[in-house]
């Protein structure tokens, strides 16, 4: 049975402070286990690359995992009956989007000050659902917050961050250049590119071949990733083209446009199980705001049935690489693990879900070689949750421990 969920009940200020105090307090009891050797056992450890060993142990020692094996001895952290996995990864958030004292979604309206404290709240619920990293694409404000997690002052998720978006279809080619140039100078990872519109305005491509050639050319000049937003088959089409890296949504695809993504090796996204529902939830706080009107949550509506139909076609499409991102805005973070849940219930399997969220995910965004996977040398990013995601995927939103490089920042 999969869990419902419930519409976001938004924070007024004094739950955001008391959030934030628990957010500083928990940054000073994580338990730091990059001292000395750490040993983990668990009834089942799944490693990510769809292995599974019973009862198993690993061990830990200076923020990397040493080993992983058969229990020996008595363990530093007994886990009981828990099944251990790789941190969750989460290829597609807007980390700082949320609802504001009076319960609706602020688009870009905070002081600086709020700016951040809302982005930590976001990133703390969203650690303690077992992601140890997200992709944020994006805004300026994810820098600072990226920045304040990386040297350990806050706990969260580790952030990369595309720093904003190209967006703006007349835009020129030699503007497409300088906007990636210096978003690369100002410490972006990726680049995040719109090559439709939104599914509320219809889906339909909005940048030229030739504008996808520069970006994606230019992106990968700069040494870095793009994550394209395409509803529509052409733009999925022309996004393949270009070479970009990664392709977000998709519900109005065909299956030629699936075929080219698979024959061109992108990553593919689909985002079928918590952004739109997320949404359809959260109408009343979103409505009134831009193009979240009534025609608009008509089309999301309809896009829950695209996106199936869609989902059906692309696991029936050979070669084609997914992975796991959510879209999660304001409303749904913390809720992640509802996406792999979905697409289980529309028919993949489990291991392989799970596998989209841990080494797949690692693997779209280069960092295969330092995490996403539970083996020797890689980071100790390490979830533990109640009960078996094989048998039961709604375990992965049970989750009873978090490390994220060696702290323990839930237990």
């Amino acid at each position: 049975m999969i869990a419902s969920a419930k519409s976001y009940n938004p924070p007024m200020r004094t739950t955001l402070l008391a959030t934030v105090f628990i957010v500083f307090a928990a940054t000073g009891s994580a338990q730091r286990t990059d001292v000395t050797d750490i040993t983990i056992r668990a009834r089942a450890i799944i490693d990510g690359t769809g292995k599974v060993l019973p009862s198993g142990m690993v061990t830990v020692r200076d923020g990397k995992i040493v080993s992983i094996g058969p229990v020996s001895g008595p363990p530093t952290i007994d886990l009981g009956q828990l099944t251990l996995l790789p941190g969750f990864i989460d290829t597609h958030v807007h980390i700082g989007w949320h609802f504001g004292p009076d319960g609706r979604y602020q688009p870009g309206d905070d002081s600086p000050a709020d700016a951040a404290l809302y982005g930590a709240e976001n990133a703390y619920v969203t650690l303690m659902a077992g992601f140890t990293t997200v992709q944020s694409v994006g805004a300026a404000s994810d820098k600072p917050l990226r920045d304040a997690i990386a040297r350990g002052v806050i706990p969260g998720p580790r952030i990369l961050t595309s720093l904003g978006q190209i967006s703006n279809a007349r835009m020129t080619p030699q503007q497409i250049r300088d906007d990636i140039r210096q978003k690369k100078a100002g410490g972006a990872d990726l680049v995040k590119i719109f090559a439709s519109a939104s599914i509320r305005d219809g889906g339909a491509a909005t940048l030229t071949q030739e504008q996808l050639d520069v970006a994606c050319g230019e992106a990968k000049t700069q040494g870095l990733r793009t994550l394209v937003h395409a509803h529509s088959s052409e733009a999925m089409r022309r996004s393949a083209q270009a070479g970009c890296t990664q392709v977000e949504h998709g519900s109005l695809a065909d299956a030629d446009a699936l075929k080219v993504l698979a024959d061109k090796g992108v990553w593919f996204d689909p985002n079928i199980g918590l952004v739109i529902q997320n949404y359809l939830e959260n109408k009343a706080h979103f409505l009134g705001i831009g193009n979240y009107n009534e025609e608009g949550f008509a089309y999301m509506e309809k896009a829950i049935l695209l996106n199936r139909t869609m989902y059906a076609q692309a696991l029936k499409t050979p070669g084609l690489k997914m992975v796991m991102g959510t879209d999660a805005v304001a409303g749904a973070h913390g809720q992640n693990a509802r996406e792999p849940i979905e697409r289980v219930r529309q028919g993949q399997k489990p291991m392989q879900a799970i596998m989209e969220m841990t080494s797949l995910a690692a693997q779209s965004m280069n960092l295969d070689k330092e995490l996403g996977s539970i083996a020797p040398g890689l980071t100790a990013d390490l979830v533990a949750v109640d009960g078996d995601p094989i048998t039961d995927i709604t375990a992965l939103q049970r989750v009873r421990f978090v490390m994220r490089h060696g702290s323990v920042y839930k237990r």
